[in-house]
C-alpha cells in the first residue's frame, strides 16, 4: 500500500507552512505502508497539475492533501470541496481568481472519500485537538481538494484511489507574533497526521 501526502509551500508572507513542515516529520513507512511526501506550490492550477503528475508517478492507494488554516484551533479533515475559486489574496504567482469555476465541466461539489470522522476520533484518542470541517474555503486549499477529487472521479487510471484534504492550524513559531491566534507544534500536527494515516491503512 502507498499513501501520497502533500503539503504546501509558504504563502501570504509566512516564513513556513506547517502543512509541509509536519509532513516532512512523518516516517517513510507506517505499518508496511509506504508514505510518499510531496510539496505543492500555492498557485492556482499549477498545484493541481503537479498533484496529478505525482499521482501518475507514484500510483498511490490514498492521497491526503494538507494545508494551513491559520486561526483554526483544531486539525480538521474536510468533508467537501466546491467548484469555485474566490481568492481574498493573490496566490504565490500573483493570480487572484474571483468567482471562477475550477473546472467548467465539474460537479458543483465533491465529497472526500477518506474516513473523516474516524480520523477525528483517532486524533482525539492520540491527544490531538481535531474536528470535522464542512468548508475548505475558496482559496488554493479548496482548489486542490476539488481538483484532486475531480481527477479521481474523471481520470480512468485513478479510479479506486481515495482522497481528501486536511487543514492544520498555524505552527507554534508562527503565532509568537500573533498572540490572538491558536497554534500547535509541528510535532503535534505530525502526530495528528500519523493518526489519520493509520486510519487510512
Amino acid at each position: 500500500m502507498r499513501i501520497l501526502i502533500t503539503g504546501f509551500e509558504p504563502f501570504d508572507n509566512e516564513p513556513i507552512n506547517p502543512s509541509f513542515e509536519a509532513v516532512k516529520l512523518l516516517p517513510d513507512n507506517v505499518n508496511g505502508c509506504e508514505i510518499v511526501k510531496f510539496e505543492l506550490p500555492c498557485v492556482f492550477h499549477e498545484s493541481i497539475n503537479k498533484l496529478e503528475s505525482a499521482i501518475y508517478t507514484h500510483k498511490p492507494n490514498v492521497v491526503l492533501c494538507i494545508g494551513q488554516a491559520g486561526g483554526h484551533f483544531t486539525i480538521t479533515p474536510e468533508r467537501v470541496a466546491i467548484n469555485i475559486d474566490d481568492a481574498r489574496i493573490p496566490d504565490n504567482a500573483g493570480n487572484q481568481l474571483v468567482d471562477r469555476p475550477i473546472f467548467t465541466n465539474g460537479k458543483n461539489a465533491y465529497f472526500a472519500t477518506i474516513p473523516i470522522k474516524a480520523m477525528v476520533e483517532a486524533m482525539r484518542n492520540a491527544g490531538i485537538p481535531a474536528s470535522v470541517s464542512n468548508s475548505a474555503g475558496t482559496y488554493v486549499c479548496n482548489h486542490v481538494m476539488y481538483g484532486l477529487l475531480y481527477k479521481l472521479a474523471t481520470v480512468s487510471e485513478f479510479h479506486g484511489i481515495r482522497g481528501g484534504f486536511i487543514h492544520v492550524p498555524f505552527a507554534t513559531e508562527q503565532v509568537v507574533s500573533k498572540p490572538d491566534k491558536p497554534g500547535l507544534s509541528t510535532e503535534q500536527i505530525a502526530k495528528g497526521l500519523l493518526a489519520c494515516i493509520s486510519v487510512c491503512i
